[in-house]
C-alpha cells in the first residue's frame, strides 16, 4: 500500500490573500529589558531550563488574555 501523495495549496489570488493576512493584525509587546529570559544555571545535573519562571509566566499571561492557542505565543 503506497503512501497517498500530500496535497498542494498554491495561492491563485495574491491580492485578496494580502488583504487576509492585514486583517488578522499583529500585537508587537516590549516587555521591560530587564527581564531575565533565558534561565540560570543551577548546578545540577540534567538538562537546564531553556527559559526563566519569569518568561513561561510572561507568555502563559499573553496566552490567556488574548486566547491564544499556546504554539502562537512561542517566542
Amino acid at each position: 500500500m503506497s503512501k497517498p501523495t500530500p496535497a498542494r495549496y498554491r495561492t491563485t489570488n495574491w491580492s485578496s490573500y494580502s488583504a487576509a493576512l492585514r486583517k488578522r493584525g499583529s500585537l508587537l509587546v516590549w516587555p521591560d529589558k530587564e527581564t531575565a529570559w533565558h534561565a540560570p544555571h543551577e548546578g545540577r545535573s540534567g538538562r537546564p531550563p531553556v527559559f526563566s519562571n519569569a518568561a513561561i509566566q510572561f507568555c502563559l499571561s499573553i496566552k490567556v488574555l488574548f486566547k491564544l492557542p499556546l504554539r502562537q505565543i512561542e517566542p
